[in-house]
């Protein structure tokens, strides 16, 4: 038997080209846009965050500043290490300057001039002394003074020996309102103080308003 081998019949192959169709390249497009809309969006979020930042950490400072301010108070006495002194009298009420100052926190009293000035519209409670040895006409008179107002005086007399008078008082101050003590001029009255401290001023903030 013959074999044959059975052949078929050629094939004709067409050249293959890879095309892209246009819809590919309106995606591609597409992508770069979105790309780009996404940058532009990352930036701008990092400058709002970054403005954010920066105006928290402004709130917090200012925060910070007002607690401090809130922190007031302050004592102090005419001499200081153990000097005796004794003042006066005058021929007109004069400002008595504390020397020696343990305490002034928010730094309100100046040591240099004698006067506290208010860092914060509140309330504030204020306590003074003074002492003195009586000696015929002499006696002790101390104003605590607001602004160029007379409020409390602390007053005491006597023929001989030490004596002291203090007093007490709640103001209403507002930012800036200063607050002192003065010695009265009567011709008679002086402030006398050592290294135990008799004749004295403080001040604290109560609250706020």
């Amino acid at each position: 038997m013959n074999c044959s081998l059975l052949s078929l019949p050629p094939q004709h192959h067409r050249p293959t080209t890879q095309t892209f169709p246009q819809d590919l390249y309106a995606v591609l497009r597409e992508m770069t846009h979105s790309l780009c809309q996404l940058k532009e969006d990352m930036e701008l979020l990092q400058r709002e965050t970054k403005e954010q930042v920066t105006q928290l950490k402004a709130e917090v400072d200012k925060l910070k500043q007002q607690l401090q301010v809130r922190q007031v108070a302050f004592s102090a006495a005419l001499t200081a290490g153990g000097d005796v002194v004794t003042l006066g009298p005058f021929p007109e009420d004069t400002t008595l300057v504390y020397k020696h100052v343990p305490t002034n926190i928010g730094n309100a009293y100046n040591s240099n001039t004698g006067v506290f000035t208010a860092p914060v519209r509140g309330v504030y409670n204020f306590e003074w002394s003074i002492g003195a040895y009586g000696g015929g006409n002499h006696g002790t008179a101390a104003w605590l003074v607001k602004n160029s107002e007379n409020v409390f005086m602390a007053w005491e007399r006597q023929e001989g020996g030490f004596m002291s008078a203090s007093k007490g008082v709640a103001l209403l101050l507002e930012v800036g309102d200063v607050v002192c003590v003065r010695l009265v001029a009567n011709g008679s009255n002086v402030a006398y103080d050592d290294g135990s401290n008799h004749t004295t001023f403080s001040g604290h903030l109560l609250f706020p308003m």
